[in-house]
């Protein structure tokens, strides 16, 4: 989910008090930095509390807190407190999984299909796919079904029934085993495969052979019962007040919830020290060098390395010191955290944040576990944060003008030109890294202006080039993080004939609209995900994705690491004069289908296939007041010109808004669920 991440982090920067200690036997100092950390977190980056505890040889020995829980009554975070911990689930699923090999029910080398037998793609690779290559992010799979995914106050299981139907018309975008590249899907296929071979329900197998076992009482999934109220609070500048409660309903993927301490007592287990739980082969395993096993970035120097389940199995800086440590980061939209583990040194720490980001909270956690390790005389120093100077532009060799051309990544393509030694790209890494130009400083390099990025290109042994990144992120206050990661590919051309050519150069800049998502849904507050985009590019390229004839394209990427997860094909149709987009299963309408919403009183109906609606907000209804009775199963939501969320019902329990000029509204609930709609 971390593509969600800047659109909230650049959203939601807001300063809370700290609360209460609940620190045992770290040393003082490490104390105070982990709060002062903490509370950088809190007034800089956008978490209105975060969470955290550090677990040494078996005890919690820090577990403290900064921000709030409720922003209307400063009530504080205690440990008890509930955060959603996104992806870090995945650890609990792998687990899950590793624990059945013990039981010998399961063995990850074989087909998947032994365990699921209805599992089908239209693919025929999907034989060849194994539990280890869903582990590892090897598996070929396009990516995630995030359809009715993340809901609000709603814990419907429809997206966890219907993914083997769903992967039933679906293809591969690699040779499975070929490179690993985060994979969503890949975690939920697990959840199933714990069910069909356990025969107990995920959420059940949870609590029986992990929760009980480790005496957890808070860490829940959305199909529990529990008392919700525990959960913090989480806020989003659009709505006035808290927010209801997230369910993340990808279980395996990112669907628990928990605490700082359970999440740090949980560590235990993949750490080897629970062998009463997982054998210390198990764990030993999950910590292999899995992204070896394909291609990879060169650099060992990463903050992604991936092992089965974990995100990284040498993490830097701690790779620096000659120290193994393990990583796992998770996001939800609204929640964040991260679990650090340093097996040989029995030391784990798990930070969890309402609003934010896993990195900042990766951040966070490095910084502080480097203060244990000093502490405890393990590293003599902890090495200076990196520092950069402008870089010195060198003449170029003329050999890299080859390099310039069409690149592509998921949802994009674009041109590079190289240009006496100079070229642009545009902002990656979910923003963290903007749009800007590179110079060339020799070695293949060219750089960014302060030296912290450096792009080179870089051909695999599968013969695709790709664009490198290796940069440093610099957060001011709480720290830096290294990633090495391939961020785009060159692309071959592909000439279109001038009728599908002149079918695409139709759709260029349109907006097309999601139909199926129930107005619940947390997507409703970042349109930009319930909103596909048009751009066509004339070397035969559209939105990422490579042409394929007038209705049809599909996805044009094989990048490993992170930057090919979530591919895409586009299918066009047509019905009763309006055209129609689907990806993954999910259907869009064409701007050119929304009709204006009618002035004065009116009625509206949810039609029969429980899709929902949209308007056009136009000259006649805007700065005019909407007021909308409708039943409890519906709601709405109303966007300005620029796409921004002005109001949605489901989040803010509000019947009145006013139409902004330009805007959009969008109509969601149950098949025949009426809407009685005035404008003044």
């Amino acid at each position: 989910m971390k593509k969600i991440i800047a659109v909230f982090v650049s959203a939601m920067l807001f300063v809370l008090p700290m609360t209460n200690t609940f620190a045992q036997d770290t040393a003082e100092p490490i104390k105070e930095k982990a709060r002062s950390l903490a509370s950088e977190l809190v007034s800089k980056y956008g978490a209105s509390g975060v969470q955290y505890a550090i677990m040494d040889q078996g005890n919690i020995v820090l577990s403290d807190s900064v921000g709030v829980k409720n922003k209307a009554t400063n009530e504080p975070i205690t440990k008890d407190t509930m955060f959603g911990i996104g992806s870090t689930s995945k650890m609990y699923v792998s687990a899950a999984t590793m624990m059945l090999v013990d039981a010998h029910k399961v063995d990850i080398d074989q087909p998947l299909t032994t365990y699921i037998k209805d599992f089908k793609m239209s693919d025929e690779r999907y034989k060849q796919i194994t539990p280890r290559m869903l582990l590892n992010h090897s598996s070929g799979l396009y990516g995630a079904h995030y359809k009715n995914s993340m809901l609000f106050n709603d814990n419907d299981t429809e997206n966890h029934d219907e993914l083997l139907l769903r992967l039933q018309s679906e293809t591969l975008k690699s040779n499975p085993g070929e490179y690993s590249v985060y994979t969503n899907d890949g975690f939920q296929l697990l959840e199933i495969l714990v069910e069909r071979v356990s025969g107990l329900s995920y959420t059940d197998f949870l609590a029986k052979h992990i929760s009980t076992p480790l005496g957890l009482k808070s860490t829940k999934t959305p199909l529990d019962q529990f008392d919700r109220q525990k959960l913090s609070k989480t806020y989003f500048p659009a709505v006035e007040g808290a927010l209801p409660v997230e369910n993340a309903n990808v279980i395996g993927t990112g669907g628990l919830y928990s605490t700082a301490e359970e999440v740090a007592m949980f560590s235990e287990v993949l750490t080897g020290n629970r062998p009463d739980i997982l054998s210390a082969q198990s764990a030993k395993s999950m910590k292999s060098h899995e992204y070896r096993n394909g291609i990879w970035v060169p650099e060992e120097t990463n903050s992604f390395n991936y092992g089965l389940g974990w995100d990284a199995v040498q993490l830097a800086p701690f790779s620096d010191y000659g120290i193994t440590a393990l990583s796992k980061g998770g996001d939800t939209v609204l929640y964040h955290s991260t679990l650090i583990t340093i097996p040989e040194h029995h030391i784990s720490m798990a930070v969890l944040s309402s609003g934010g980001s896993s990195i900042l909270d990766s951040i966070f956690a490095s910084n502080i576990l480097l203060e244990v390790l000093k502490d405890k005389g393990i590293i003599k120093d902890i090495i200076p944060e990196k520092t950069f100077e402008p870089p010195v532009k060198v003449e170029m060799p003329s050999d890299l003008l080859f390099y310039s051309g069409l690149y592509g990544s998921v949802g994009t393509t674009i041109n590079v030109e190289i240009k006496n030694g100079e070229f642009d790209l545009p902002a990656f890494l979910d923003g963290f890294v903007p749009a800007q130009k590179y110079v060339y400083t020799g070695n293949g390099q060219f750089k960014s202006s302060d030296g912290s990025v450096a792009i080179s290109f870089d051909k695999q042994k599968n013969g695709k080039t790709y664009i490198k990144a290796n940069l440093y992120l610099n957060f001011p206050g709480l720290g830096q993080m290294v990633m090495v990661t391939y961020e785009y590919q060159k692309l071959d051309a592909n000439p279109v004939n001038p009728i599908v050519k002149k079918a695409w150069e139709n759709r260029n800049g349109k907006n097309y609209y999601a139909l199926d998502e129930k107005i619940s849904s947390i997507f409703y507050l970042a349109p930009s995900f319930i909103t596909k985009k048009i751009s066509f590019d004339h070397d035969g390229y559209a939105s990422g994705t490579k042409i394929v004839d007038e209705n049809k394209a599909v996805n044009a990427v094989e990048i490993p690491v992170m930057s090919g997860r979530d591919a895409f094909d586009l299918n066009f149709y047509t019905k009763d004069g309006s055209e129609y987009l689907t990806i993954d299963g999910q259907s869009y309408i064409s701007e050119d289908a929304v009709k204006p919403i009618l002035g004065g009183k009116s009625v509206y109906t949810i039609p029969s296939n429980g899709q929902a609606t949209w308007y056009k907000i136009d000259k006649n209804s805007a700065d005019k007041t909407m007021t909308i009775d409708f039943p409890t199963s519906g709601g709405f939501a109303v966007y300005d010109e620029n796409g921004a969320v002005v109001q949605f019902s489901t989040a803010s329990n509000n019947n009145s808004v006013v139409l902004p000029k330009g805007g959009l509204i969008v109509l969601g609930g149950n098949a025949g669920d009426v809407f009685k709609i005035n404008l003044n």
